[in-house]
C-alpha cells in the first residue's frame, strides 16, 4: 500500500485531509449561525451581509488569499497582534491553509443550510412553543432534526471545497512541502516539474477518489437522517 505513493505524496494527502477536516469543523458553526441569521431575521444591511458572505464565490481566489495575507499575515492588521500578544503565526502554516479553505467554503455551506432552514415548516416550531417548549429546546428538538440534511450537505460542500482549494491557499500560505503543500498544490508542483506527469496523475486520482468517498458517505448518512425523521428517500 505504501508503495503506491511516494512519502511526499502521502504527506500531501495527509495534510489535505487535515486541512479539509479542520476547515470544515471550523466553518460549520459559523455557517449555521449566518444561515439562521439570513433565513430568519430582517435587519438593515442584510443584502450587504449576504453579498459579503458570498463574495469568495465571485472574486478570484487569489484576491481572497491576498486579503487574508493583509489581514492575518505576520505584519497584517490582526496577524501582527496575534503574533505579538500570543505568539501565533497563521500565514505560511497549515493552519493558514485551513483558514483559507474555510473562507472559500463558507458561502457554499451557508447557502445549503439557509435553504434547509427556509424550508422548515414554521408551524411545527410554533406548535412546540404552544406546548411550553423554550426557544432553545424548540431549536434542538424540532428545527435541528429538520435541517440536519442541509447541514450534512453543507459539511460535504465545505469538505470538498477545502480539499480542492488552490488559489487562496497558495497566495496566503505559499507552497511549502510538508507544511502547506496540499494535494492541489503538490499536483501543481508536479505539473511544473519535468517528468512529473506520473505523480500528477496519481495525485489527481487520489483527489477524485477522496471526493467520491466523501459524497457516497454523505448520501448514505443523509438517507439515514431522512428515514429517522420520517422523510422519503
Amino acid at each position: 500500500m505504501t508503495d503506491l505513493l511516494s512519502p511526499a505524496e502521502w504527506e500531501a494527502l495527509a495534510l489535505s485531509l487535515r486541512v479539509a477536516v479542520v476547515s470544515m469543523l471550523g466553518c460549520l458553526p459559523v455557517a449555521l449561525a449566518l444561515a439562521f441569521l439570513l433565513a430568519r431575521f430582517r435587519f438593515p444591511g442584510k443584502a450587504l451581509v449576504d453579498g459579503l458572505i458570498h463574495l469568495p464565490l465571485v472574486v478570484p481566489p487569489v484576491v481572497v488569499g491576498y486579503l487574508l495575507l493583509v489581514l492575518l499575515g505576520r505584519k497584517g492588521v490582526v496577524g501582527a497582534w496575534l503574533y505579538d500578544v500570543f505568539g501565533i503565526s497563521i500565514a505560511f502554516t497549515w493552519k493558514g491553509a485551513a483558514v483559507a479553505a474555510a473562507v472559500m467554503a463558507l458561502p457554499l455551506a451557508v447557502r445549503a443550510m439557509r435553504l434547509a432552514i427556509e424550508s422548515v415548516d414554521r408551524g411545527l416550531e410554533d406548535a412546540a412553543k404552544t406546548l411550553g417548549a423554550q426557544p432553545l429546546k424548540v431549536f434542538a428538538t424540532v428545527t435541528m432534526p429538520l435541517i440536519s440534511p442541509g447541514i450534512l450537505v453543507g459539511a460535504l460542500l465545505a469538505f470538498a471545497r477545502a480539499l480542492g482549494e488552490f488559489g487562496a491557499t497558495i497566495t496566503f500560505v505559499s507552497n511549502i512541502p510538508g507544511e502547506t503543500q496540499t494535494i492541489p498544490l503538490a499536483l501543481y508542483a508536479q505539473i511544473q516539474t519535468p517528468g512529473g506527469e506520473a505523480a500528477a496523475a496519481r495525485l489527481a486520482a487520489i483527489s477524485i477518489a477522496v471526493a467520491l468517498i466523501a459524497m457516497i458517505a454523505s448520501e448514505y448518512m443523509a438517507r439515514r437522517i431522512r428515514r429517522s425523521i420520517g422523510g422519503t428517500e
